[in-house]
């Protein structure tokens, strides 16, 4: 008996894999997950929404918009929220992107990215990261063409850490026309610590062909209720709006982000204490002898190449991100599991 045949740009896209699970949550480095429970204030605002669940949420997300627009310092219209940034860029593809266009952006990067790209019917342009893991930017502006609509920056790079520099952001997008959008993908900007890092608000603020997208799955550690926005100019966010399913972020998850913006020392305090722990970690495995790329994110990154696959089985019970035939992503989780996977990963390299 045959079925019913799904469009052909899907028999090439692989299914996003999410993060192995561990044998318990205190266990899992794989997915950049926050470690800490939600930020104080947060329970009880999502609290209030269960019990009016029975009604749709609010489709123009009025108190998210209005907090973003305070917090960043630029009007309502200038935002566009949907469950978690990537949904927002998948969305933006789809508004932006057609077949016969072309969108460039740096591999390895984001595992979604390709499959975003490739549901539109655009052809993607991938180019390699450099040696040390960090965006090459002049490729990628030798990779813009006539028919490029989109490119994508992602920094803190994921999976492999580094930032794109604030002077090479800079000079690329002198170079690219102003009819192509830059996306400047900052899921993890809230741990970077280098003053050098291109900031995407100031180039937003400069230009506008500039998208910035962020995130609560992260920082915020709200990954289970999926809220990531894109900033924009106002006819650009529009744009993403009219691509995203109506009433997509349910008010539970909005209250919640609303909350966990009123909650900035507290979230600047848990910031600080995972970054400190990222340091320790990049310092411990460079002490094994590991080639660990400088890092600004929640996450390490160890270019296995072929041994990726053995490295996560052998980290058990410690699950991490492994990309078979490139490397392992490790999220920095709770002290304790962190050493753990420092000791497994030590026993690996004695035994390799």
């Amino acid at each position: 008996m045959s079925s019913p045949r799904a469009r052909r740009a899907l028999d090439d896209i692989p299914v996003y894999r999410p993060g192995k699970a561990a044998t318990s949550e205190d266990h899992k480095l794989s997915s950049n997950e926050n470690p800490f429970a939600p930020l104080p204030g947060v329970m009880e605002r999502a609290a209030v929404e269960l019990g009016r669940m029975n009604r749709y949420p609010d489709a123009g997300m009025t108190a998210l918009y209005e907090a973003l627009s305070a917090r960043h310092g630029l009007s309502p219209d200038h935002f566009a929220a949907g469950t978690g940034s990537v949904a927002v860029l998948f969305a933006l593809l789809t508004a932006h992107l057609e077949a016969g266009d072309e969108i460039v952006y740096a591999w390895r990067s984001f595992e979604a990215y390709p499959i975003a790209a490739d549901l539109t019917g655009a052809t993607t342009v991938r180019v390699p990261l450099r040696a040390d893991s960090t965006h090459d930017l002049d490729a990628m502006a030798a990779a813009v063409t006539d028919r490029t609509r989109v490119v994508l920056v992602c920094t803190p790079n994921n999976p492999t850490g580094p930032v794109v520099a604030a002077d090479e952001l800079h000079r690329f997008l002198d170079t690219v026309p102003d009819d192509v959008l830059v996306v400047i993908d900052e899921a993890y900007v809230e741990f970077v610590r280098d003053p050098s890092a291109a900031d995407g608000l100031a180039a937003l603020a400069a230009r506008g062909n500039v998208v910035v997208l962020r995130t609560f799955s992260k920082a915020y550690g709200l990954a289970g209720l999926r809220v990531g926005y894109a900033i924009a100019r106002p006819a650009v966010a529009e744009s993403i709006r009219k691509a995203t399913p109506p009433f997509a972020v349910t008010d539970l998850s909005q209250a919640a982000a609303v909350a966990s913006l009123d909650a900035q020392e507290a979230l600047d305090e848990r910031v600080e204490e995972i970054v400190q722990e990222r340091i320790a970690m990049v310092a411990a495995l460079r002490g094994q002898g590991w080639q660990v790329p400088e890092t600004e994110a929640n996450f390490v990154w160890l270019p296995l190449g072929e041994d990726a696959m053995d490295f996560a089985a052998a980290a058990d019970p410690v699950s991490v991100r492994p990309f078979a035939g490139d490397g392992v992503r490790i999220s920095i989780g709770a002290p304790e599991v962190n050493a753990l996977l420092v000791s497994r990963a030590a026993a690996w390299r004695a035994a390799h």
